[in-house]
């Protein structure tokens, strides 16, 4: 291990200089393949630190998928079912490991943003895991160890390009963490608590049965946020998140990001759009793009004739009352949120995409008038008392 590691360049190609040292000791990471920058380090740690805390608090092997510092997806290990397994484009794929199981689940809550994504996983990878990874557009992944047949495929991706990064599992960083920004230090005490089910235990709603697949939907959904840029709402099923919305100032347009992502992943489900044959040469990215286009409730014209020629034949499209019946099945999602809910908006717009469960810090002035919105709607909802900004 080395004490320092140059980077081809910063957060972008004109800041020419850029590295990554350590003051004391020896870098816990080292590069097996590929050259990385700026940006890829920080997607890098922040998910390695993700999937690390996921496989800690659920004994379970776990994916993330980062774009821009930022979990576009992240997931434990769940049986997949036969419309999952087509929605993620992996039905091909017989006898999937659980960490191949885990990445798809990560990178198919929202393959348009895993586009170009850096993947994390929490265990040695396999070569199913590196075989599934092998197949998508995608810019690294760090890891504790790789096999060897599994490294072998992941160095011959991109012509040997592929950034394959190497984390020490024991690794641990110091209590203390310092940045600079704008030539002045900051430092503070580091985030170290891990979200787990014991966050769940503080019920406040008239309901209160919190079945297990909830408590683990909602540990996945606050770890999920604890490296999302803030302020931040996760919804998360089976194991996973199905929507994440980052980096909005205003908590209710979180939700509302986190909803309407939730929804395109339910809708990818739909028998119309997993029964759709596209015309052939389309790219797996082009075939996300199409679906994408084809689920928009308002195309434009040119959007429509996008996704009319990457199909053969084009499927009808969705009328409003066979898009609300489908929605209307979507049940038992989780939500985990950053911060308290300053008011009922963001319950009411979760309802709305099937949110039965919800985890969030509570502290607000109104959160008499949040427990009742879930009242009002039937859900369940915990307070953990713990704030996961990141920024």
């Amino acid at each position: 291990m080395a004490k320092e590691l140059k980077l081809r360049y910063g957060m972008n190609p004109h800041q020419k200089t850029a590295r990554v040292f350590v003051k004391d000791g020896e870098l816990p990471i080292e590069v097996l393949s590929g050259a990385p920058g700026f940006i890829n380090v920080l997607d890098a740690l922040n998910a390695w630190a993700l999937v690390k805390e996921l496989r800690q608090a659920l004994a379970l092997a776990a994916a993330a998928s980062f774009k821009h510092v930022s979990p576009a997806g992240a997931a434990v290990t769940a049986p997949l079912s036969d419309a999952e397994r087509k929605a993620y484009f992996v039905d091909d794929m017989a006898d999937l490991s659980p960490l191949a199981v885990a990445y798809a689940r990560a990178r198919g809550a929202d393959r348009m943003s895993s586009f170009g994504d850096f993947a994390a996983f929490s265990d040695t990878v396999d070569r199913s895991a590196a075989e599934l990874l092998a197949r998508e557009v995608s810019d690294g992944c760090i890891a504790p160890a790789y096999d060897a047949d599994a490294l072998k495929v992941l160095r011959a991706k991109r012509g040997g390009k592929f950034l394959v990064m190497k984390m020490e599992s024991d690794f641990e960083p110091p209590e203390v963490e310092t940045r600079q920004l704008y030539g002045i230090y900051l430092e503070q005490t580091r985030s170290a608590v891990v979200p787990g089910p014991e966050l769940c235990k503080t019920i406040v709603t008239k309901k209160k049965d919190l079945p297990k697949e909830a408590v683990r939907d909602l540990v996945v959904g606050s770890i999920t946020l604890k490296y999302t840029q803030s302020n931040s709402v996760a919804f998360a099923k089976d194991g996973q998140a199905i929507g994440i919305g980052a980096g909005q100032q205003s908590r209710v347009h979180c939700t509302r990001l986190a909803g309407s992502k939730a929804d395109t992943w339910w809708l990818r489900q739909h028998p119309r759009v997993l029964e759709a044959t596209f015309k052939d040469g389309l790219s797996r990215a082009e075939r996300n793009n199409a679906i994408d286009q084809y689920l928009l409730e308002r195309p434009t014209p040119l959007e429509e004739r996008a996704w009319k020629e990457a199909f053969d034949p084009a499927p009808k499209a969705l009328s409003a009352k066979e898009r609300a019946d489908w929605l209307a099945k979507l049940a038992g999602v989780s939500l985990a949120s950053d911060a308290f809910f300053p008011f009922r908006d963001s319950i009411d717009r979760a309802a709305q995409s099937g949110v039965a469960y919800v985890l969030q810090p509570g502290g607000s002035d109104r959160d008499d008038l949040v427990i009742a919105a879930c009242d009002e709607h039937g859900m369940v909802m915990a307070m953990s008392g713990l704030r996961l900004f990141h920024h």
